[in-house]
C-alpha cells in the first residue's frame, strides 16, 4: 500500500469529552479525538487519557517526523532513499524491523511479496514520476528479487547495486503500531488509531464496547461507490486493507494497469480479487498481509494461504472478489 509523506500539517479537528473518569491522583480522564494529515493521508486518533489534545498531536507528530525521515522513497533525504543510491549502507531500527518482516511475507508467498520492487513501480509509473510506456520489464528484473538483500551487523548488503527497496507496502501499518506504542506507553489503554484506513484498536470506545472499523465496497464495474460491506470489531488487534480498485489507469491497448506489480514476472498484477482485509496483531503484519495477497491474485494458493495464516497466526481474512456484474466473498468463519 502507498505511503506518500509529505509536508506535516496538523489541524485538529475537534475534542469531544464524551466520557469521563477520575485517576488516582485527581487528574480527570476523558475520550478525546484529534483529526490531522500525516504520511501524507489522513489521520484520525480515538482515546481515553487525561492528557492535553496538544499532547496526543505532538505524539503523532515526533513518529510521523521520524517514520519520514527513515522510511520515505518519496523524501530524496530520507534515509532510505540515500541506501537506494547507494550513498550509505548503514540502516536504522525501523528499516531493519521491516526488512525481517518482510522477508517474513517473501518466504511465505514464495516471492509475490517482495520490498525490492521499487524500479518496477517506478517505471509503471507508480512511483514519484509518470511514465508513459511500457518499461523493459527483463532488463529490470535483474536486480529485483528479496534474496538479492540482506542485513548485517545493522549494514544492508546488496547483490546488486542497482537494488532498491520500497517499504510502502509495510511501513503505514508499521507507523501505526509505533503511534500505538507511544499511546501505551503514556498510560492510555483505550485508543484506536487509523492512519489512512490501516487501524489499530485497544480496549474500548466510548460507549464500553470493541472498537468497530467498516470494510469498503470495491467499486469495480457497476459497484456502489462509497459504500460499507462488512463491519468488523477490533479487540486488541489491528486492520488493513488493500485492493485494485482505486490506483490503477488504463493502458493504450486498454489493459488496466495496477499499482500492484508481480516481482516475478514483472508485470501488473490484475485479478478477480479486488480486495483483501487481514485483522493480526500488529498493523505491520496485518498491512504486508494484505498486500501479500493480493499479490499473489485469485489462485486457489491464495486462499490456501489465508486459511494456513489464520490457523497457524489467528489472522483473519476478508476477501472480495469480482464476480460477473457482482461479487463474492470468501472469509474467516469468525465474519459470518
Amino acid at each position: 500500500m502507498t505511503v506518500r509523506v509529505l509536508k506535516y500539517m496538523w489541524i485538529v479537528a475537534f475534542v469531544a469529552i464524551m466520557m469521563m473518569a477520575t485517576s488516582c491522583d485527581g487528574r480527570v480522564e476523558r475520550y478525546v479525538e484529534v483529526r490531522g494529515q500525516a504520511l501524507g493521508t489522513s489521520v484520525q486518533v480515538k482515546c481515553c487519557t487525561d492528557r492535553s489534545e496538544t499532547e496526543i498531536v505532538k505524539v503523532v507528530r515526533r513518529v510521523d517526523e521520524e517514520a519520514k525521515a527513515s522510511m520515505s522513497i518519496f523524501h530524496p533525504e530520507s534515509l532510505l532513499s540515500r541506501v537506494n543510491r547507494n550513498e550509505t549502507d548503514s540502516l536504522d531500527r525501523h528499516i531493519i524491523r521491516n526488512i525481517e518482516l518482510a522477508e517474513r511475507f517473501s518466504v511465505l508467498s514464495g516471492g509475490a511479496y517482495d520490498i525490492t520492487i521499487k524500479p518496477l513501480t517506478d517505471a509503471w509509473g507508480f512511483g514519484r514520476e509518470w511514465r508513459d510506456a511500457a518499461p523493459n520489464v527483463d532488463s529490470l528484473l535483474e536486480f529485483v528479487g528479496y534474496d538479492m538483500i540482506a542485513v548485517e551487523d545493522g549494514r544492508l548488503v546488496k547483490g546488486d547495486s542497482r537494488v532498491e527497496i520500497d517499504l510502502n507496502s509495510i511501513a503505514k501499518g508499521y507507523t501505526v503500531d509505533l503511534v500505538a506504542e507511544e499511546l501505551e506507553a503514556m498510560g492510555i489503554a483505550n485508543y484506536m488509531v487509523n492512519i489512512g484506513g490501516e487501524v489499530r484498536a485497544k480496549g474500548v470506545n466510548d460507549r464500553g464496547y470493541a472498537w468497530s472499523v467498516g470494510i469498503e465496497t470495491p467499486y469495480d464495474g457497476n459497484m456502489a461507490q462509497d459504500s460499507l460491506e462488512k463491519i468488523i470489531t477490533l479487540e486488541d488487534e489491528a486492520v488493513a486493507t488493500s485492493g485494485n480498485y482505486r490506483r490503477f489507469y488504463l493502458a493504450e491497448d486498454g489493459s488496466k494497469v495496477a499499482h500492484t506489480i508481480d516481482p516475478v514476472t514483472g508485470y501488473s498484477v490484475v485479478s478477480e480479487l479486488l480486495s483483501v482485509t487481514v485483522v493480526a496483531p500488529t498493523c505491520a503484519e496485518a498491512d504486508a498481509a494484505a498486500t501479500m495477497f493480493m499479490a499473489m491474485g485469485s489462485q486457489e494458493a491464495t486462499l490456501a494461504l489465508a486459511e494456513a495464516c489464520e490457523r497457524d497466526y489467528g489472522w483473519r481474512y476478508y476477501f472480495i472478489y469480482a464476480d460477473g456484474e457482482g461479487y463474492r466473498v470468501e472469509c474467516s468463519e469468525a465474519f459470518y
